[in-house]
């Protein structure tokens, strides 16, 4: 009886009929061709110390808090293969790769081979300050291209990456020239749906440089995969116009299969389930040739004998894992192969946790080999338990190609560009009555004249709805963007509002209805200053309730360090015609907690200037981030805003909107008996309830732009010195003049509900806490407690009255 430990709360027994073998098996087979042969040798060793990273994580360190570490030694073990090629054969320094998020081990182990990682490091996966447990680029010590970890969304990504560059390239003469852009992925991220939606999108199908490499070890995380899939991904692949590169087999395999019998073990290995093969991986090897022989039909039977007449039990065990995946001249032959005039996706069969004791276990996910199994590995790997950091010695050929490859893949450093002056404002006075939504259109339109350095580094990104969020004009003067530019044919119908014409100079680019594409798009523009010293200030614009379907993908760009500019409109019951399907509730709230991001939402035109150009200066500061604003199409009474003329005063209103409020009363504070805080379009109803001054009430009101950068300032508020930001508080609630609050929101009330903290007020929170149904914006405002007269109450209510 052998026990294999798959985790570190439990083994699994084998009974034996079920009697896997002990040692470690070689990954890769040695080959005739001394080249092939040094590669054999880097991938045993990269094998040896991903592997050796997670035991030192698990086993190696003392575990103080109970919690089980992790880390993902089978699948990390399948992609050895498919990384050494890749990495030693294939990769330029132009290149860039994006890692599956559970073979981050073997990144780090390449990593440390070719001299970019310190061996400090090898010991502290997961720990503070060590190597993340999946990439990351902007916490990993050495070189990551891609974050992943959020499955399907790093797969995608160097797709978009591949398009920020073409479009980049297109706009700028002197933008540093791009390599191929790798996604290495596993198939069970097949599944997601951001993988599909990025593959059909029209301009992908031109990425030539786009090459998805698909680690098909027919495994997920909870089961074996059933074996139909593959001929699903093949064509749907094929549909979406990518090339189909397969490596089932390995040479070795390939050439058993051209003798004599050959075309019966390969009909035999094509055709069986792929359940069957797994457990074909971990019978005992004396059980491999019977089990071969009774699936197989009995007219072929006596030909299949005879072929494996010539094979041992081990080595007949050896053959049946010769997998494409794991035969580095194979790898290199599909790679030799790929078609540069449109994207390519390789399908390379492994086996999940090769070369380990583990291979091929359905439960290996988290499996986590015995220290009797690290030694036979270190020993089959050159290296030992003792000493398991040890690079090669230069002066061996697996050393000199180390050298050389470091030396292939070094990165000229990038000189960024100066980013443009954003101006403090652009000189425009706004429409009398006019929507937050209608003055982006207008903003944009006078940032073009105003400042065309600026407009020139603005992308602007829609999923299929930039006609309804005002976009028309800005597209109309500057274009829509295309890799080959398309023939407009309504370029003669004068009917037409919006021009759509498509070529390489456009400044707009419109993806299909997916805003999972549009996010991750938006995030890689956002790069382009970091990867190629060029950066852009990408402008999303999407339906503030569908935010809540792009919202993990666009975090996760965020913590990649992909800035961008998100606008939600239309928001909100206001929206009230559209029904509930249309009228966003918690944005804001969940805005306000993304890390990186300042959310805001600008009540009247001139703060949607004002806004804009801090969000864009924001995004260009090395040390800023990213923003969102939630705009509506409610037409607002602008004389609202009492923008003041006095140059001295607009200064400071101006500075206290990009802090993140202001007051609106002409009174002083100390005056109010009750104040009033609203943000965005609902400011209408707050600004004078007539109720409350029919009571003799003296309200206060405060308009609010950005409850993130009130909260922060409420943060701040406690460190050793004030800022100036967190000086917006005093200003708008001061601490001498305590006094009831009433806070009023378009959205759930919890956004607001932390103004309670500031000075200890009593507040009443009003806001959305239901879905919503269609009707008229007053009847949609009685229904969920934000008119004019649930305000005052409100206010009434907390006065005693």
């Amino acid at each position: 009886m052998t026990t294999h430990p798959m985790d570190e709360d439990r083994q699994f027994e084998t009974s034996d009929q079920y009697d896997p073998p002990t040692t470690n098996s070689r990954p890769l087979r040695a080959s005739s061709s001394a080249d092939a042969t040094v590669l054999d040798e880097i991938a045993q060793r990269v094998l040896w110390l991903a592997t050796g990273i997670i035991d030192a994580a698990n086993r190696g360190r003392e575990n103080t808090d109970g919690l089980k570490v992790g880390g993902h030694q089978s699948s990390s073990a399948s992609m050895v293969g498919i990384m050494t090629a890749l990495w030693f054969s294939q990769l330029t320094s132009r290149d860039r790769v994006s890692v599956k998020p559970h073979a981050s081990p073997v990144l780090h182990a390449i990593n440390y081979l070719l001299g970019d990682l310190d061996a400090s490091y090898l010991t502290r996966l997961r720990s503070l300050g060590g190597l993340q447990p999946y990439p990351s680029r902007s916490k990993d010590p050495d070189t990551v291209d891609f974050s992943t970890g959020s499955v399907g969304i790093g797969a995608t990504a160097p797709v978009w990456a591949a398009l920020s560059h073409r479009y980049l390239a297109s706009r700028i003469e002197d933008t540093p020239p791009a390599g191929r852009f790798y996604s290495l992925l596993g198939d069970a991220e097949m599944d997601e749906g951001a993988v599909w939606e990025a593959i059909i999108d029209p301009e992908v199908r031109q990425l030539g440089e786009v090459v998805w490499i698909v680690d098909l070890n027919r495994q997920s995380l909870d089961r074996v995969i059933p074996d139909s899939q593959i001929q699903r991904l093949r064509g749907m692949f094929a549909a979406a116009d990518w090339q189909v590169i397969t490596c089932p087999w390995g040479r070795r395999l390939q050439e058993t299969f051209s003798r004599p019998g050959g075309e019966v073990l390969e009909q035999r290995m094509r055709t069986m389930p792929n359940e069957e093969y797994q457990r074909i991986l971990r019978a005992h090897p004396a059980e491999i040739r019977d089990r071969l022989l009774r699936g197989c039909p009995a007219q072929d039977a006596a030909a299949l004998t005879e072929l494996l007449a010539g094979h041992d039990d081990g080595a007949l065990a050896e053959l049946v894992r010769d997998l494409g995946g794991h035969d580095l001249q194979e790898l290199q032959a599909a790679f030799a192969a790929i078609d540069d005039t449109r994207p390519t996706v390789v399908f390379a069969y492994t086996i999940k946790g090769r070369g380990l004791a583990t291979e091929g276990h359905p439960n290996n996910h988290a499996a986590q080999l015995t220290e009797e199994q690290m030694q036979e590995l270190a020993e089959a790997s050159g290296t030992s338990l003792q000493d398991p950091w040890v690079r090669f010695p230069e002066d061996t050929a697996a050393g000199r190609l180390c050298t050389e490859v470091a030396r292939r893949l070094a990165r000229e450093p990038i000189t960024p560009a100066v980013p443009p002056t954003v101006p403090a404002e652009l000189g425009w006075s706004p429409k009398a009555v006019t929507s937050t939504q209608a003055s982006l259109g207008r903003f944009l339109s006078d940032l073009r004249r105003a400042s065309p350095e600026v407009t020139d580094r603005v992308v602007t990104v829609s999923p299929d709805v930039a006609s309804s969020t005002n976009l028309g004009g800005w597209i109309n003067k500057t274009g829509v963007w295309s890799l080959a530019g398309r023939h407009d044919w309504f370029s003669d119908d004068r009917e037409r509002l919006l021009k759509w014409q498509e070529k390489p100079q456009g400044q707009h680019i419109e993806l299909g209805i997916a805003e999972v594409n549009l996010v991750s798009l938006a995030g890689e523009l956002g790069l382009t200053g970091e990867r190629w010293g060029q950066p852009l200030i990408p402008i999303g614009v999407l339906y503030d309730p569908f935010i809540n379907r792009a919202l993990e993908p666009w975090t996760f760009g965020l913590y990649a360090g992909g800035r961008s500019l998100m606008i939600g409109t239309p928001s909100g019951v206001t929206l009230a015609p559209e029904g509930g399907a249309h009228q966003s509730i918690n944005t804001p709230s969940a805005t306000l907690e993304i890390p990186g991001l300042t959310s805001w939402e600008p009540a009247f035109a001139q703060d949607v200037e004002w806004v804009m150009l801090e969000a864009m200066r924001d995004l260009l500061d090395p040390d800023g981030g990213s923003a969102y604003l939630r705009l509506s199409t409610r037409p607002v009474d602008q004389s609202l805003a009492q923008v003041p003329e006095d140059e001295l005063l607009r200064r400071r209103r101006r500075e206290q909107v990009v802090a993140g409020g202001y007051r609106l009363s002409a009174h002083p504070a100390a005056e109010d008996d009750v104040t009033l805080v609203g943000a965005g379009a609902i400011m209408t109803e707050v600004c004078a309830p007539p109720t409350l001054a029919g009571h003799g009430v003296r309200a206060g009101v405060v308009c609010v732009t950005s409850p993130s950068r009130l909260f922060r300032a409420l943060r701040a508020r406690r460190e050793v010195s004030v800022t100036p930001r967190s000086a917006i508080l005093e200003t708008l609630f001061p601490a001498a003049h305590p006094r009831p609050l009433v806070t009023v929101m378009d959205a759930h009330p919890h956004t607001l509900a932390f103004l309670a903290g500031v000075r200890g007020d009593e507040t009443h929170t009003l806001g959305v806490t239901a879905f919503g149904q269609a009707g008229t914006m007053a009847e949609m405002h009685r229904l969920h407690g934000i008119d004019e007269d649930s305000i005052a109450s409100a206010a009434l209510g907390l006065l005693g009255r």
